[in-house]
């Protein structure tokens, strides 16, 4: 497995462009929110009674993913790149249990919001002149996050 950094320069060569990552900082957020809503939109009802009362809303199909990705991707990269990706992570799941408390349809908000998304992102592409990274790899789709995350990180002076 490559390192957080290899990763992340492989991931950087086809988002040079300052409009690229400006739409990225936008919308790769937004994809990975709305992916977290529409696999907790998935029925789930074999997971009732799992969690004691007010935690229950939070188990479903998205959570079952994020605990694999942070497992079996993120934590391999780096314990601090895990922690971030699990706050956001954590607040994309409450976000999502909002939105259906409120009344709103999740999988009708998170599949519209997801599609804008991506258009947007393949409009960045567009404008750098190159394809979207998990063309090459589909484990891209988990590096973007990170990366967004790894520039936050620098910034502050965050060992990852």
């Amino acid at each position: 497995m490559r390192s957080a950094d290899e990763w992340f320069e492989a991931y950087g060569v086809s988002h040079r462009n300052p409009v690229n990552k400006a739409i990225h900082w936008v919308c790769v957020p937004v994809i990975t929110f709305c992916t977290i809503g529409l696999f907790a939109a998935i029925p789930h009802p074999y997971f009732e009674g799992v969690l004691p009362g007010a935690f229950e809303p939070a188990l479903h199909w998205g959570s079952v993913l994020i605990v694999l990705a942070l497992l079996l991707f993120y934590l391999r990269l780096s314990l601090t790149l895990a922690l971030a990706m699990g706050l956001f992570a954590a607040g994309s799941v409450w976000g999502n249990v909002q939105i259906e408390a409120a009344g709103y349809d999740l999988l009708t908000v998170n599949l519209v919001a997801f599609v804008v998304a991506w258009i947007g992102q393949f409009i960045g592409h567009k404008i750098e002149g190159m394809k979207p990274s998990f063309f090459e790899d589909l484990q891209f789709l988990l590096v973007g996050p990170a990366w967004l995350i790894h520039f936050v990180f620098r910034k502050l002076g965050v060992p990852y």
